[in-house]
């Protein structure tokens, strides 16, 4: 589930960046734009053993969030794709707040949730 939730929020990136751009969203233009994203992004769960606990913020979200960016901006240096400054600092905040921030809501709401059942139990 974290996984595919990782996944859905890289394609949201993507076709976010695209509209902004007043670029096609259709699937040959976001598959153009995602495919380095999604390759860093699966690196990304393989380094951080995702599997083991895909909702902690750390390590393993950081983990992911680093290599899906510095891998997914490589990628695209490497198959010619544009990576402007401007670009590099959107996808790295846009990525942090998306790959990290999931995580970190669902942290908050667990714990407000284990409270409130240990208040219930006393």
């Amino acid at each position: 589930m974290a996984a595919f939730l990782d996944l859905v929020l890289v394609h949201v990136f993507v076709t976010i960046g695209r509209s902004s751009h007043h670029e096609t969203v259709g699937m040959a233009g976001i598959g153009s734009t995602a495919w380095p994203f999604i390759v860093a992004l699966a690196a990304g769960w393989l380094v951080s053993l995702q599997w083991r606990h895909p909702l902690a913020v750390w390590p393993t979200g950081v983990a992911i969030w680093a290599v899906t960016v510095g891998g997914g901006l490589l990628l695209r240096v490497v198959s010619g794709q544009g990576v402007q400054f401007a670009f590099v600092l959107v996808a790295t905040i846009t990525l942090a707040v998306f790959l990290l921030g999931w995580r970190l809501a669902t942290l908050l709401v667990m714990r407000r949730s284990r409270r409130r059942v240990e208040t219930m139990t006393r």
